[in-house]
């Protein structure tokens, strides 16, 4: 074999290897690649679960500075908007810290309903709240009311509106329902003054270094509207994924939240409003 040929035969086995190495090098590579992710998302996820814990136990909690007996009726200067899909998708979403709670006249209704003890026979006490329910039970071993009254301010016209709540026995009219059903309606109409003196609002936080790190919060206030005085306040976190997946499409709903209580989670802001000021008892 001339060295000529020779050459040419070394030449096509060098090909040949170095093109039966490459893939297995682009493998590697992408190998690499893939880990240096996976280790980033791990870095990240102990960076935002430390932040959360940290808030969790130094921020996050009810404090109540001053309590108010025989409470009739209160203002929400503020009615959680409706949301749905985009928004428990939504990172930046404002409402994310408290996104299983009611919304709207739902939200509304949440002052106006009973609370009842989530186990029969159980009466409600501070550390075992019971849940919300706009239908009067007789043999429920709490039946605690809510507000007489909610005034509200209308965004789109700027007036005050009084809702308050309406049982009615239907069966007694149409006896296609059952006796003995309670039936609840919202019942609005323009408000009368004086306004009520006490109030209860919220502030969503939108912190982007936070949010990166998937992580929300929330702070409710319960207020006397005519002196200016912060009666009660409570800050929520939520921490929960930075994307949406196919298994989970809606992370604010699955997230975790601090402080844990047993409290109604579609009605957490009126359980706490009612800790500040009482709702009166019925006659």
């Amino acid at each position: 074999m001339t060295g000529t040929r020779r050459s040419l035969l070394y030449g096509v086995l060098l090909l040949l290897m170095l093109w039966a190495a490459f893939p297995g090098r682009w493998a590697w590579n992408e190998h690499l690649l893939a880990k240096a992710e996976e280790e980033k998302k791990a870095a990240l996820a102990r960076k935002a679960r430390a932040l959360y814990e940290e808030k969790c136990r130094t921020v996050a909690g009810e404090k109540i500075y001053r309590t108010v007996l025989d409470v009739e009726g209160i203002v929400l200067l503020k009615v959680r908007p409706e949301a749905g899909g985009r928004e428990w998708a939504d990172l930046m979403w404002p409402g994310a810290a408290f996104a299983l709670e009611s919304r709207a006249d739902e939200y509304i209704t949440t002052f106006l309903g009973y609370e009842q003890s989530s186990r029969e026979g159980v009466p409600v006490t501070p550390d075992r709240r019971g849940y919300i329910n706009t239908n009067y039970v007789p043999e429920n071993a709490s039946n605690l009311p809510g507000y007489r009254y909610v005034d509200v301010i209308d965004e789109k016209d700027g007036k005050r509106y009084r809702y308050g709540g309406r049982w009615e026995e239907p069966w007694q009219y149409d006896k296609s329902y059952l006796r003995g059903y309670i039936r609840f309606s919202l019942a609005k109409s323009p408000a009368q003054d004086p306004s009520p003196r006490y109030g209860v609002t919220f502030e969503d936080h939108v912190v982007p270094e936070e949010r990166a790190l998937g992580i929300a919060s929330s702070t409710v206030r319960v207020l006397d509207l005519k002196t200016g005085e912060v009666l009660g306040e409570m800050t929520r976190y939520a921490w929960g994924s930075t994307k949406p997946s196919g298994f989970n499409p809606t992370p604010w709903l699955t997230a975790d939240r601090c402080p844990k209580t047993s409290a109604d989670i579609a009605a957490r802001t009126r359980q706490f409003a009612d800790q500040v000021l009482i709702p009166i008892k019925d006659k």
